[in-house]
Formats: C-alpha cells, sequence, structure tokens
C-alpha cells in the first residue's frame, strides 16, 4: 500500500452513515500514516448504522463551517443512504465535494456515497460503481456503471458495499498515494 505520511484526507459524513463504511476506510488511511478527518454539518458525534440497525454514535472532529476544502488532499464518501441523501441537500456539503471534483482531488466513493457526487456534478464521462439501486441515478448523471466490487477511473475510486471493503481501501489509498506522486511530477 502507499505512504500517505503527510496527507490530510476529509472523510465526509452525517447520521445515517453506514458505520463500517466510515470506520474501515479511516483506520487504512491511519495505517498508511495519513490524518484522516471526519467532518459532518454538525460537530459533536453522528449516528452510525449497522445496514438498517442503529450503530454506534461516532465521533466527528470538526464541523463543515470550520473547515474548508483547500486544507485536504483527498475525500471520502461513505455511504449508508440517509447519510448521503442527507448531504446532497445541504448546499455547504455539496460545494465541498464540488470543489474536490473541480480541483482534480482523489475522490473515495463507497455504496450510497455517489449520491453526494452526482449532486456535485462529479460523475458525468466516468465509470463508477455503487450500491445496485442507485445505477439509474448514476447513469442519468452521465456515468458509465459498473457492477464491480471497485472502478478506478482517474481520480475517482467507487465501490459498491461494505463486502467490497477491503478493495476499496486497498485502491483508495494507493489512489491518494498516487495523487502525491502526480504532485511531485
Amino acid at each position: 500500500m502507499a505512504e500517505l505520511s503527510g496527507r490530510k484526507i476529509a472523510v465526509l459524513a452525517t447520521d445515517g452513515v453506514e458505520q463500517v463504511e466510515l470506520t474501515e476506510p479511516v483506520k487504512a488511511l491511519k495505517a498508511a500514516s495519513a490524518q484522516a478527518v471526519v467532518i459532518a454539518p454538525k460537530g459533536g458525534e453522528i449516528q452510525g448504522m449497522n445496514h438498517d440497525q442503529t450503530g454506534d454514535k461516532l465521533p466527528v472532529d470538526h464541523d463543515l463551517a470550520s473547515v474548508s476544502a483547500d486544507q485536504f488532499d483527498a475525500l471520502v464518501l461513505p455511504g449508508g443512504v440517509a447519510n448521503p441523501d442527507t448531504l446532497r441537500t445541504i448546499p455547504q456539503a455539496v460545494a465541498f465535494v464540488r470543489h474536490f471534483v473541480e480541483a482534480g482531488k482523489p475522490v473515495a466513493a463507497i455504496c450510497h456515497g455517489p449520491w453526494t457526487l452526482i449532486e456535485a456534478d462529479g460523475v458525468r464521462g466516468r465509470r463508477v460503481t455503487s450500491w445496485p439501486s442507485l445505477k439509474t441515478d448514476l447513469k442519468n448523471a452521465g456515468a458509465n456503471w459498473e457492477d464491480a466490487s471497485v472502478v478506478v477511473d482517474g481520480t475517482l475510486v467507487t465501490s459498491r458495499k461494505p463486502d467490497d471493503l477491503p478493495d476499496f481501501c486497498r485502491e483508495m489509498v494507493n489512489l491518494f498515494g498516487a495523487g502525491r506522486a502526480r504532485q511531485a511530477a
């Protein structure tokens, strides 16, 4: 896996996040020596979910109003149904995501996470995967949807579900490390 020392990664989530889709990528980023920062529309804690069952309260490092997308090298968008469905209705969250898309910074989205990317116009012309129920939404937004455990297209890595987390985390860390190589070139 890539070494991410000195890299600051935003993990944008809110209540209803699929717990393991937040905790496992954060664990993988920290194992690669990155600084993973959980950001939510409100500070304190967010409610994790284990599919349709209530999970743990998860700590938030910063509320969205207190950070700027310029402070981060890459972005992770976990899934869960309620999490991205809420985020895509918050203009500040959509603008935060849009910054990464427009700046060409790496983005990793899993499960329902691409919903927020749709709102930020971040999937048009891109190869992606997601939870199967998002297939039509992604196609309607101009994406080329594939049924695969992980799809990497340039600065975007996507996966379908919690079972794909090993592939997702590996490719996310590799992509975020490749961003450093592109900057150095």
